[in-house]
């Protein structure tokens, strides 16, 4: 019998099994310093702690995808996007590059915008979703809001198209903190959570889409060795 003391370290079991994700990882653009791809959804960012969950953005860069792309062996990812998150990432090509991604990162210089698909029509044309976030241990991997012990974090949002039949909005996401699934919880937390989300979700928005409506489109950063300001798009799939 485990005691009282045992409960409490148990590690939590991770038995997700990450589907299958038949696209590719597109090169956008290559340096010697930087890749710049496009994730697909449905593909993890980093290859999971079951070992059957290999398959993952990192693998294939660095085995490489047969009549795609080439290996990349010391690819490193500074960025990472939630597993049904598609878009743009930026990748290290050696362990400087990434470094400096890194610290931009940390540093929160690096500026990212995304498009979703919410339920519902918003009030505001524009607004600031101001809101903490905490890990959510009874309920992993979801976070929770929580004012007293969760760690900053703050989401801008503008309206870009109020769609009808259902009533849903396409809404541009500017980040200003990268807190775990950020834009997921916090478009809930308003009643709009983002459609097909599976974690944080109403009666009928999962079922509103067959993926999440959850699109990384731009990134805005310093080049790692010639400082130059990049500004890498990936068009909405949705």
């Amino acid at each position: 019998m485990l005691d009282r003391k045992s409960l409490h370290t148990q590690a939590i079991v991770d038995d997700f099994m990450a589907p299958v994700c038949d696209e590719s990882v597109d090169i956008l653009y290559q340096d010697q310093d930087i890749l710049l791809i496009n994730k697909p959804s449905g593909l993890l960012s980093l290859s999971g702690k079951n070992p059957l969950n290999w398959d993952s953005v990192h693998y294939r860069l660095v085995h490489g995808q047969a009549g795609v792309s080439p290996a990349f062996p010391q690819a490193l990812l500074p960025h990472r996007l939630d597993l049904g998150t598609s878009g743009i990432m930026v990748v290290g090509l050696h362990a400087a590059a990434a470094q400096h991604l890194n610290k931009q990162f940390q540093a929160r210089t690096i500026r990212k915008r995304y498009l979703a698909i919410v339920e519902g029509w918003l009030e505001q044309e524009q607004g600031q979703i101001n809101l903490a976030i905490a890990k959510d241990k009874r309920l992993f991997p979801k976070v929770k809001i929580c004012l007293s012990t969760g760690k900053a974090a703050i989401s801008q949002y503008t309206v870009l198209k109020r769609l009808e039949h259902p009533r849903r909005s396409v809404v541009q996401f500017e980040p200003l903190t990268g807190r775990t699934h950020q834009l997921r919880i916090h478009s809930h937390a308003i009643g709009h959570p983002i459609l097909g989300c599976d974690l944080y979700k109403s009666k009928d928005s999962q079922q509103l889409s067959t993926r999440l409506q959850l699109h990384a489109s731009d990134l805005f950063f310093a080049h790692p060795s010639s400082g130059d300001e990049i500004h890498a798009n990936s068009p909405s799939p949705f």
